[in-house]
């Protein structure tokens, strides 16, 4: 019995070694995002408006959202639950790729806007919002299913 078992182990090793585990996913799922609406804060109508009060999300879809404040009220981008429960490929913003292991915050004393390009990897709510205006009504969830 202990050489089928060792012979079944090396026959799954050498498999592996050949690529019979792998997914038959074709390319980097990360780089196939799909855009959700924009996240604005600020309107002609309340400088406290919020465009999106909710995203509904998947783990292991790719997403891109820009985030857009248009200067009314300064915006501290926070959402620090989600950020870890993400994979964060990059943030551009300004003509400039930046690229970082998590997402602290995007301030924006004026009008502004950055995109952020990342793959959901932790079910859950998250909340979003602006801080220190949450009491205003600036302030949404991302939901990770």
């Amino acid at each position: 019995m202990p050489t089928c078992k060792a012979m079944l182990l090396n026959l799954l090793f050498i498999g592996s070694l050949l690529g019979f585990d792998q997914s038959q996913a074709a390319g980097d799922l990360t780089r196939r995002t799909q855009a959700l609406p924009d996240l604005k804060f600020g309107s002609e109508e309340s400088d406290y408006a919020v465009s999106q009060k909710e995203y509904q999300l998947e783990t292991g879809v790719a997403y891109q959202l820009k985030v857009i404040a248009d200067g009314q009220k300064e915006c501290a981008f926070q959402a620090p639950e989600f950020a870890q429960s993400i994979f964060l490929r990059k943030v551009e913003a300004g003509g400039v790729e930046i690229k970082a292991v998590t997402l602290v915050e995007l301030e924006f004393e004026d009008a502004g806007e950055a995109e952020i390009f990342f793959l959901p990897v932790k079910p859950g709510t998250y909340p979003f919002y602006c801080k220190g205006l949450q009491n205003k009504g600036m302030e949404g969830r991302f939901v990770i299913k």
